[in-house]
């Protein structure tokens, strides 16, 4: 998307090949964990995969969780979430920096009648499109378009993919996993700002998104700074753990306009839903904000 200079403004990216790395890593370990479709497995993320398992393992070790475990986490809960609003009767969702993401698949052979939009930085929407439609899978009801949802202007701002993708005021969930924390927290707040605008207008909608908190240790949160610094620098955006705890979380959404907004710790799902656990508190929570 855009990364932010020292001065505090953003910069467009030339393109998408920073973030989409992670992507492919991202769409490996759901293929690898039975949770993807062929069509959306890789050479590049099945690479990634195998070069990431040592420090994975090793990770599992030091800290009790690794990032294939958060994933996972964050992944299985926000597909719940979905479900339940569902259940109440939301017929549209948008998958915001949907990558490799086997949601939409996933959705529409379970909801035949959803309308799924995906939408992603025009290389990703590109190559995501590209294998969808091989697999034919898409059309009036599956769809991918390009988005930047930075832009203020044109046809790939986040208004103008509302205004493309749903053509009544009927609630839609929204998600975005895997992309906000990619941002700085005033940058990202705008994005949410704007958001909630949006959705307003749509009352039942409901958006999903994960954010990490930073850990008190004080290692750790070293280890931590480090590791978002070089991921900064791989994916020439602004890697940043925005929140210390789930209340500051909660308080920073109501104040971006949201007026309902629940922090779901995954530790509170265990044995209600089949996701891996973290020896210790898990770093990842699951947001789930609504109208």
């Amino acid at each position: 998307m855009r990364k932010t200079p020292t001065d505090g403004r953003p910069m467009k990216m030339a393109d998408s090949s920073g973030i989409s790395f992670t992507a492919l890593y991202t769409g490996a370990v759901w293929h690898r964990y039975g949770l993807s479709d062929d069509v959306l497995a890789t050479d590049q993320g099945r690479w990634l995969y195998h070069l990431m398992t040592p420090f994975e393992v090793g990770s599992k070790t030091l800290i009790g969780g690794n990032i294939r475990t958060f994933l996972l986490q964050r992944h299985m809960i926000i597909d719940h979430l979905i479900e339940q609003a569902l259940e109440r009767g939301v017929t549209q969702v948008l998958e915001i920096a949907c990558g490799m993401s086997p949601r939409g698949i996933r959705l529409r052979e379970k909801h035949p009648h959803l309308h799924m939009v995906e939408a992603d930085l025009p290389d990703m929407a590109t190559k995501k499109a590209a294998r969808l439609l091989a697999s034919g899978r898409l059309g009036d009801h599956h769809q991918v378009m390009p988005i930047d949802i930075l832009a203020e202007s044109g046809e790939q701002t986040l208004e103008a993919v509302f205004a493309r993708a749903f053509d009544s005021k009927e609630p839609v969930v929204v998600v975005t996993e895997g992309l906000t924390s990619y941002f700085s927290l005033p940058v990202v707040s705008e994005f949410w700002k704007r958001l909630a605008a949006l959705l307003q207008q749509r009352p039942g909608s409901v958006y999903l998104s994960e954010s990490y908190l930073m850990p008190n240790q004080p290692l750790l949160r070293g280890a931590l700074k480090s590791l978002g610094g070089l991921l900064s620098t791989v994916t020439r955006s602004d890697v940043s753990f925005h929140f210390l705890h789930d209340q500051q979380a909660a308080g920073h959404f109501s104040a971006c306009g949201f007026p309902s907004v629940t922090v779901h710790n995954p530790a509170d799902l265990y044995g209600q839903l089949p996701i891996p656990e973290s020896r210790r508190d898990p770093m990842v929570r699951v947001i789930e904000a609504w109208f």
